[in-house]
């Protein structure tokens, strides 16, 4: 059963197009990511499905409701986390748990079951204004505030970016959690690495969708083999592979390079051995990989 709805939805801003006829479901219980860089459209689409904006053209429903014809019953259903932190920074962190739960005529320990194991981390800091906290601490705030009141869906518009490694992980076991407690979760994010933590993912940039799938089924559709290379000078081999004839794509991966042949055989790696052994190269290392979800990503933008 669909609970967000998005059909041919498209938004202007004057000469750019944010969005450009954007048609999609989330699923009941599904973790559901918006996958793309900034300025791909995510905050607008986030801010017309949670009724802060209209589009220019295009339906959307969420549990089953329209966006425009029934704003006053998608607000009190959802919960939304924008992506800059939008709390009463001279409260402390209990003034705003306390006034988001006022807000929907509830208490904090009606609910508090379900914030339970987020709360803990920041139960040391209640006294704290909101201002004062770290970034990991304020995500934490505003997730308990987003769901106080129980909602049904939650929208959460790249709540981890500027955040620590480790935040980012506790952060998405936190959403884990909350899916199995049967919400459904709309998330964006420009981390590619977290597309794979989803139960679908919609490639979307420029406005477009690129792609619509789970995160395996994206990576089991890319076209070619992948390779990943390494020397003892990478600086040097993306140079010089900028130069390496019948390459058909090379991109630095870390501590990789992750490449494609124009024509794939055991001559053309063996011919690229030899050709970056000839400037100079050492411990080459050139060995088939798997594809990532930036890796399609690319692919994608590319066509």
């Amino acid at each position: 059963m669909a609970i967000i709805s998005v059909e041919n939805i498209s938004k202007k801003y004057t000469d750019i197009q944010a969005l450009d006829n954007v048609s999609f479901q989330v699923n009941e219980g599904e973790l559901y990511g918006m996958i793309g860089a900034d300025g791909a459209g995510k905050t607008s689409l986030f801010r017309i499905l949670t009724t802060l904006m209209l589009a220019d053209k295009g339906k959307a429903k969420v549990n089953g409701w329209d966006v425009v014809k029934d704003y006053k019953k998608i607000r009190n259903s959802i919960g939304y986390m924008p992506g800059r932190f939008s709390l009463y920074q001279d409260l402390t962190v209990e003034e705003n748990l306390h006034f988001f739960a006022t807000l929907f005529n509830i208490s904090v320990k009606k609910n508090y079951d379900l914030i339970q194991d987020i709360y803990i981390h920041i139960e040391p800091f209640k006294t704290r204004l909101a201002g004062k906290l770290s970034g990991g601490m304020k995500q934490k705030l505003a997730l308990c505030c987003a769901l106080i009141h129980r909602p049904s869906v939650l929208f959460l518009d790249e709540p981890t970016t500027g955040v620590d490694v480790v935040s980012r992980k506790e952060f998405w076991e936190m959403l884990c959690k909350l899916k199995k407690q049967g919400i459904t979760i709309l998330v964006s994010t420009p981390y590619m690495d977290e597309a794979t933590l989803c139960d679908r993912i919609t490639l979307i940039q420029s406005g477009k969708i690129l792609s619509i799938d789970t995160p395996q089924g994206i990576i089991k559709h890319y076209p070619d083999s992948m390779y990943g290379l390494k020397s003892s000078n990478m600086n040097m081999l993306i140079y010089d592979m900028q130069k390496a004839e019948n390459i058909k794509s090379c991109f630095a991966f870390g501590e990789y390079l992750h490449l494609s042949f124009q024509n794939d055989n055991e001559a053309a790696r063996d011919e690229l051995r030899n050709y970056l052994t000839e400037q100079g190269h050492q411990n080459i290392e050139l060995k088939q990989i798997m594809p990532n979800i930036e890796d399609c990503f690319i692919k994608l933008m590319e066509k």
